[in-house]
């Protein structure tokens, strides 16, 4: 089975961390600091703080914008839950925008209409790899006094006008296994904002201005060395990971645009897409459903994933919260979106198998 996801782990990871064992070091320490600023540079902020997941960067990050209850925080239905759930953890309260069509990405024209006296910032999700139309949102942001908060925990790498995601406002990422880069679990919260910088570094540290000094509440948000020294040899080979999969990418796009009902990925104007997921949409595909293409590409050995099958909106938890948005354009992609296998660890003979598979959907 070609796997959909595959994490690259080398001899010169594995001797890092073997480094750090021997340390005696193993918490948060110099590696955490040496993987801050690396990845600071990366990126192109002044500041990163290293946390333990993306879902707890997207929390102290809210929270370091000064995000509370009573607020509202516009974001897309079309992600993992986490977007919009951490926007809850905070007390606020998420406000779901539809997305456009191709690029499935939040709709800027429909931010404008789910603004409020209550709204305070915009947190868009750069979907599978491709940044969102930056322009648009960052007028909006600047036009209604707004604090913009990216979810980039798919788009290490990801460019818009030559500019990486996560340095337009303040950004998260995510180093799950699954990313383009990966620290087992881990996350990074960046910005150019000193004070958003040194509230984050607190909350992720139980609000400790200094040892045993709380001047806030805060949480165990801390990244371990361990960690830091995978994403460490990690970010040294993104850029040519986030190579192959583009060139994977390419070459899966121009051998099935002529696949009826299978519809490739498309990239925006001005964005540089890293392609953390290769995502199609099948629109009764020689008259099988999505479901029934995965099923058939399953049993020709290539694996699949649908991200996602039900839209933050229409699940069971929102719905109990009083959600019943009808959000047209992300409730139609989650009924037709399947992604294939894109990774680096995808060989030449890989893609010929899932384009053979595809091109069989007929028989």
């Amino acid at each position: 089975m070609i796997p959909i996801a595959a994490p690259v782990i080398d001899e010169a990871t594995i001797n890092a961390v073997a480094n750090v064992l021997r340390s005696g070091m193993l918490t948060q320490g110099a590696k955490v600091e040496e993987f801050e600023t690396a990845f600071a540079a990366y990126i192109g902020t002044r500041y990163a703080i290293a946390t333990t997941n993306g879902t707890s960067a997207l929390h102290i990050a809210l929270l370091a914008a000064g995000i509370g209850p009573g607020d509202e925080v516009i974001t897309t239905p079309f992600s993992f839950a986490a977007s919009a759930n951490c926007i809850l953890f905070c007390g606020a309260r998420p406000v779901f925008a539809d997305i456009d069509e191709p690029t499935l990405n939040i709709s800027p024209n429909l931010i404008r209409n789910r603004i409020t006296p209550k709204t305070k910032a915009i947190l868009p999700v750069h979907l599978y790899g491709q940044p969102c139309d930056m322009k648009e949102i960052i007028k909006i942001c600047g036009d209604s006094n707004l604090i913009l908060i990216e979810d980039a925990c798919q788009a290490h790498g990801a460019e818009y006008g030559g500019k990486k995601a996560g340095s337009f406002g303040i950004g998260c990422f995510s180093f799950y296994p699954t990313k383009n880069m990966t620290t087992g679990e881990g996350g990074m919260v960046t910005t150019d904002n000193e004070a958003v910088a040194q509230k984050a570094r607190t909350l992720r540290n139980h609000g400790q201005s200094e040892k045993y000094i709380h001047q806030s509440l805060g949480y165990n948000y801390r990244l371990t060395d361990i960690a830091a020294a995978i994403g460490i040899q990690q970010l040294g080979k993104l850029d040519e990971s986030n190579s192959r999969r583009i060139s994977n990418a390419a070459f899966l796009t121009e051998s099935i645009s002529h696949i009826p009902g299978i519809l490739p990925p498309t990239i925006a104007a001005g964005r540089k897409h890293v392609f953390h997921q290769y995502t199609v949409r099948v629109t009764n595909s020689f008259g099988l459903s999505r479901d029934e293409v995965q099923h058939k590409l399953g049993a020709k050995g290539v694996g699949t994933a649908i991200h996602y099958p039900r839209p933050i909106h229409q699940q069971p938890f929102y719905r109990q919260l009083g959600y019943n948005d009808r959000l047209p354009v992300v409730e139609k992609a989650a009924s037709e979106v399947l992604s294939l296998p894109v990774h680096p660890r995808v060989t030449p003979a890989d893609l010929q198998t899932i384009v053979q598979a595809l091109g069989e959907l007929s028989g």
